[in-house]
């Protein structure tokens, strides 16, 4: 018995420290890729594009927007943020105007109306009481 405790124990902080060397293995390659010009993501959601980096001192500083800088630790550089790939086979259909849109792209045969927040809070509750 003391033995399969003993191999789950080893088991287990094997599989720890498997864990940790990965993560940061992943971290090391992702910090290889910085360089100015990348559009990144921090850790606490700023997205922005590195401006310049100090190894140094491990600060990169991001543009946010344009003329606003932020500067953050180098770990608080979480991901790379890759552009979108926008599928150029179907061409976006848009409409002329909104007038266009009707509640029928919904699912529903009554157009589109414009209703006070007391109606639409009205109708919300009633579709509720449908429902139970």
């Amino acid at each position: 018995m003391n033995i399969v405790l003993f191999a789950m124990l080893g088991i287990f902080i094997f599989m720890m420290f498997r864990r940790n060397k990965k993560t940061k293995e992943q971290q090391a390659e992702l910090q290889s890729k910085f360089a100015p010009g990348v559009e990144v993501m921090t850790s606490f959601g700023l997205f922005g594009r590195i401006v310049s980096m100090d190894d140094a001192e491990n600060k990169v500083v991001l543009e946010l927007s344009p003329g606003n800088l932020a500067t953050v630790h180098r770990q608080a550089v979480t991901k790379i943020v890759e552009p979108a790939v926008v599928a150029e086979d179907e061409p976006a259909v848009v409409p002329d105007d909104a007038s266009s849109l009707t509640s029928q792209d919904l699912g529903t045969t009554q157009p589109a109306t414009a209703e006070t927040p007391d109606e639409t809070l009205k109708r919300l509750n009633d579709e509720g009481k449908k429902d139970s």
